[in-house]
C-alpha cells in the first residue's frame, strides 16, 4: 500500500478565496511554495498570501489547481513546526488534486 494511502484525508473544509487574497499570475508560475510557520499556532504563506486558517490554504490551492492541475507543490516547514501541520498541507494538496507534492530539504527560520 502506498504511503499516501495510509495518511488521513477525511477532514473537510469549506470556503472560497477571500477577496483580499491575491492569487499569483499563474501563467508564469512553475511551482507553488507553501511555507508553514508555528508560533504557538500554525500559519501559512502561499504566493504572497498569509493564511491563518486551513480553509484559506485549501481555497488558494484549489484555485491554483483549477488553472494548473499539474503544478508541483513544495511544502516548506520552518523549524519547530509540528509534523501534523505538515501533514495537513499534504492532505489538502491531495484533496484538491495537486498530486506533485514535495517537501523542502532546506531549513527555514
Amino acid at each position: 500500500m502506498p504511503m499516501e494511502a495510509m495518511l488521513p484525508m477525511d477532514t473537510a473544509f469549506s470556503g472560497g478565496v477571500d477577496a483580499d487574497m491575491n492569487l499569483p499570475d499563474l501563467t508564469n508560475l512553475d511551482i507553488v511554495e507553501v511555507q508553514i510557520f508555528f508560533d504557538g499556532k500554525p500559519h501559512w504563506q502561499i504566493a504572497g498570501n498569509r493564511c491563518s486558517a486551513l480553509y484559506e490554504v485549501q481555497s488558494i490551492l484549489k484555485a491554483i489547481q483549477h488553472v494548473k492541475p499539474d503544478i508541483p507543490v513544495v511544502i516548506e516547514p520552518a523549524d519547530g513546526v509540528p509534523m501534523e501541520n505538515v501533514i495537513d498541507i499534504y492532505d489538502i494538496c491531495r484533496r484538491v488534486g495537486l498530486l506533485q507534492v514535495q517537501f523542502s530539504a532546506e531549513e527555514h527560520p
